[in-house]
């Protein structure tokens, strides 16, 4: 049983998923070894994770493992139809999840995802773990343990952990070296860009972008647009990654400061009303507002709905707010994330290793049931390590190896100058 837009869809998703398929390697070689050692077997694998062309081949290369897989959208604007027809038509893979479904149906889709009773959780932003603590705790029992994509969910499940109530071991994917030095920087640089470009057809080319937030993913988005022409300013509130912004060549100040200078507004932080109904109101007739952060909580649109004169969908992805100053504010893809609502989410060779981290995480997880207790634990460095070699190899790259006397004289205190 799947919920999913059109079944006739398939065909043009089956082409996706095979396109984005020859742009990674790594999880193709994983895939492959799954395929013969079948080292999921048996195990019931829940996964709330983007239903895109990228997803789509890690949800295969699990099932070859022998995992019995079933996925729900971790964003009610980021699923693309056709990929979900193809998995359930093609591959037998039940999915529930439908582009643009409603609140009430993106927590129906998580609850049958649950009714399998997984063994194992794979989240993107911790909706699943969550609703498993608040709701559905008598499913505790049946898990292994689970991993976490993004940035905001490590940040959710760290406070489980924190506050005593994280019940079972989570791996935090997010935070592998081969996952946010490419997919945060790389991925969600170019994937924004291309979501507000899609969006808006605007020129960045001499635009004020205000970038909120100079984590991973903010320093790819500001790098991004500077490459294009933009004059980038950053809005931080840790005074490490705001000085790095200062030497890295950008302007940083308050978002209040801010607000009355851009043009386009990107925010990437993970946390609640980061642009606020009093930035609203200070900027500039038709400023643009979009939020590449996990969830639309970083732009405060409540507020902005209630007080606005007027609003009316402009284009596709773009909602105008007339304000009582009368000046008009243009929110993107409703403050989703703007890169897989209006564009296609990041390319298929940064999510080549990403995967690849959740793919080899599951395994681990599997090796170690029992022995793991209720944390978030990193991925482990020999994981990371391989998945970069595989993808070295795979770009026909080759690096230098230690020599023996290199070796001994890193391992050693007694050789100085």
């Amino acid at each position: 049983m799947s919920d999913i837009k059109n079944p006739g869809l398939a065909r043009e998703g089956r082409l996706r998923i095979e396109w984005a398929a020859r742009d990674m390697p790594v999880l193709e070689i994983i895939r492959q070894r799954f395929q013969k050692e079948k080292p999921l077997k048996g195990v019931r694998l829940g996964a709330c994770l983007h239903i895109t062309t990228e997803t789509a081949n890690l949800l295969i290369a699990l099932k070859a493992g022998g995992a019995q897989v079933i996925a729900c959208a971790s964003n009610p604007l980021s699923t693309q139809d056709d990929v979900a027809a193809s998995l359930v038509r093609d591959h037998k893979i039940p999915v529930f999840a439908i582009k643009g479904e409603d609140n009430k149906t993106y927590y129906r889709h998580i609850n049958a995802v649950l009714d399998r009773k997984p063994h194992i959780t794979m989240d993107d932003g911790a909706d699943l773990v969550s609703t498993i603590m608040a709701q559905r705790p008598k499913l505790i029992s049946n898990i292994i343990g689970g991993t976490e994509e993004t940035t905001t969910g490590v940040i959710r499940l760290k406070s489980m952990e924190a506050q005593g109530v994280l019940a079972y071991p989570i791996v935090a994917v997010n935070d592998a070296m081969t996952k946010h030095l490419f997919d945060n920087r790389y991925g969600t640089g170019q994937s924004t860009i291309d979501g507000i470009i899609r969006a808006t057809n605007r020129l960045l080319a001499g635009r004020n972008v205000v970038v909120s937030g100079y984590g991973w993913c903010g320093k790819g988005v500001a790098r991004r647009a500077a490459g294009m022409g933009a004059k980038v300013i950053i809005t931080e509130v840790d005074h490490l990654k705001a000085l790095e912004a200062v030497m890295d060549g950008y302007r940083v100040m308050p978002i209040a400061q801010a607000a009355p200078l851009g043009d386009i507004f990107v925010t990437l932080t993970g946390d609640i009303n980061v642009i606020r109904y009093e930035h609203f109101k200070l900027m500039k007739d038709g400023a643009i507002v979009s939020n590449s952060g996990h969830f639309n909580v970083e732009l405060q649109l409540d507020l902005l709905r209630r007080k606005a004169k007027k609003s009316r969908r402009i284009r596709e992805f773009v909602q105008e707010y007339t304000l009582p100053n009368n000046r008009r504010i243009n929110i993107l893809a409703e403050g989703r994330l703007i890169n897989l609502s209006a564009a296609e989410g990041h390319p298929a060779s940064v999510m080549d290793m990403s995967f690849a981290n959740q793919a080899l995480a599951a395994e681990y997880m599997v090796k170690n049931a029992g022995k793991m207790s209720q944390q978030v634990y990193p991925v482990p460095s020999e994981i990371d390590q391989s998945i970069a070699k595989l993808k070295l190899r795979a770009m026909g790259v080759s690096i230098d190896s230690l020599t023996r006397e290199q070796k001994a004289y890193l391992n050693s205190w007694e050789m100085g100058t």
